[in-house]
């Protein structure tokens, strides 16, 4: 039980670091850069499950909000009134969520992981959408209307994640088994 719980620990450490990682590949694009915080994001959910990924989104973020600089443009508590934030909280219940669909079965197909993963897009950008437009329309007051916030919110960067999300099933029917052999 206790070697069980510290290569928990591990393996959720490991994410959180290949989460920062991932925030520091990028491509510029307008409003909300293109990193690969999402793919490490969809990983820690299929191969660990909805849960430990979740919390490994979350220590991830603490970590953030503790002053590194670890998100992609810096760290600190000040983050949470930037209007990007929401794509950072959507990780979290998308991780979650990616998780529990991808897990439901024991070798989960092609078809279970691409769906996951995309259940877990959708999600990062309802939360990151609706946080952008709240924020700026509310608390920066440099108001932003549905068209521009869907076309530089959404339009703009949603094709690059795509790329991710089929990367990320990839990725993930390679490595849940090998997850499941050695015990993980």
């Amino acid at each position: 039980m206790k070697t069980q719980k510290t290569r928990d620990m591990i393996l959720c450490a490991l994410f959180v670091a290949l989460i920062a990682v991932g925030a520091f590949i990028r491509i510029p694009i307008p409003v909300v850069p293109f990193t690969l915080q999402l793919l490490f994001t969809m990983m820690a959910g299929l191969l660990l499950g909805g849960k430990l990924g979740a919390i490994s989104v979350s220590a991830y973020i603490a970590a953030g909000l503790l002053g590194l600089p670890i998100f992609a443009e810096g760290g600190g508590i000040a983050y949470v009134l930037k209007p990007s934030f929401g794509y950072i909280i959507g990780f979290v219940v998308a991780s979650y969520i990616t998780g529990v669909i991808a897990n439901e079965v024991a070798n989960p197909s092609y078809k279970r992981l691409f769906a996951a993963n995309f259940i877990g897009l959708g999600i990062v950008y309802l939360f990151g959408m609706v946080y952008y437009y709240l924020m700026s329309n509310f608390y920066l007051k440099n108001p932003i209307g549905l068209w521009p916030l869907f076309l530089y919110c959404f339009i703009l960067a949603v094709p690059g994640d795509i790329m991710l999300c089929t990367l990320g099933a990839f990725l993930g029917k390679r490595l849940i088994p090998i997850m499941k052999k050695v015990g993980m």
